[in-house]
């Protein structure tokens, strides 16, 4: 049936909308300041996609926004005069320039993410867990039926949905069995490397810390397709560990979504530093590293996991 000729909605459908979006506005703080910060809602959400968002233009932010052209580019050009925006020229649109965050952009966003997601914590603690599942059901539900057939994040027609959770049983091994398949298929990198893998794991299991350290698995549609973890170093330097991200869930934003995770875990925990061990070869971590101010300390050749390697010791000051 053609939408138009769908019959219109009765008062009451039409008041109940507008009750609970009054309802709703006031609870996540849409009508306050937005995250008790300086900055409107409209331009926290622009750093927030500029922070998640891979080879970003600005005619498909204003479009996935719904955004004025005009009123988006004084957003962009105040973030840009302020060195949080750098652009660079687009490999196949002359007319058009990448945008993606500077360092200090993503400093500035780290503290309103760190915030929005307490904020989210503190709503669904005043529910028991039972109650917190129908909750977030209930919002799926409210995305599914509402998200435009074929817009962005969609696949096929219906929107993805995509989730950050702590680890359940069998998640780590899953996470060990994925770093053996993907690095050898993409790397050629043989099975010693799954056994280096293997051994982490079981020592963030065996040695948990969960005041300290923490596990994300990314979920797209229901499926396991990414995880990180962060674990203790030092009493003052955290370690990001494992960073992994299946094919089918890159150019998501989402390694960048999980990198964030932990340097604002870090923050929160009062670490004073976070450091990582990668390869030069893995061109797509070492970027997403570099966005968000790491620095690389030290490179070093090595023979292993069946290849000529250079290993790379990188570092952020928090």
């Amino acid at each position: 049936m053609n939408l138009a000729d769908s019959p219109l909605p009765d008062t009451a459908a039409v008041k109940a909308v507008r009750q609970f979006n009054r309802f709703y506005t006031k609870e996540i703080g849409a009508l306050d300041p937005y995250l008790g910060g300086p900055m409107p809602l409209t331009e926290v959400r622009v750093l927030y996609e500029l922070a998640h968002r891979e080879k970003l233009v600005a005619s498909e932010l204003a479009r996935d926004l719904g955004l004025d052209g005009g009123y988006l580019s004084r957003i962009l050009r105040r973030f840009e005069s302020q060195g949080w925006l750098s652009r660079a020229p687009h490999a196949e649109d002359g007319r058009q320039s990448v945008l993606s965050l500077t360092p200090a952009g993503h400093e500035a966003f780290a503290p309103l993410q760190q915030k929005s997601r307490d904020e989210a914590a503190a709503l669904l603690a005043r529910l028991v867990p039972a109650d917190q599942q129908r909750l977030i059901h209930a919002m799926q539900t409210l995305q599914s039926l509402l998200a435009p057939p074929g817009g962005g994040g969609t696949a096929a027609g219906k929107p993805r949905t995509v989730i950050l959770r702590d680890p359940q049983p069998g998640d780590i091994g899953w996470v060990v069995q994925q770093h053996g398949e993907i690095y050898a298929r993409e790397y050629g990198w043989n099975s010693e490397f799954e056994a280096l893998v293997a051994d982490i794991a079981a020592k963030f299991l065996r040695s948990f810390q969960p005041e300290w350290e923490k596990c994300w698995i990314a979920e797209l549609d229901g499926e396991r397709v990414g995880a990180v973890f962060l674990v203790r170093k030092s009493a003052t330097t955290a370690q990001l560990r494992m960073l992994l991200l299946a094919p089918r869930a890159r150019g998501m934003g989402l390694g960048g979504r999980l990198t964030d995770e932990c340097i604002a875990f870090a923050r929160a925990k009062g670490y004073r530093k976070m450091v990582l061990w990668t390869n030069s070869c893995l061109s797509a971590a070492r970027g997403i590293y570099a966005a968000r101010g790491f620095k690389l300390d030290k490179s070093e050749a090595y023979e292993g996991f069946g290849q000529q390697l250079v290993g790379e010791t990188w570092s952020l000051r928090l």
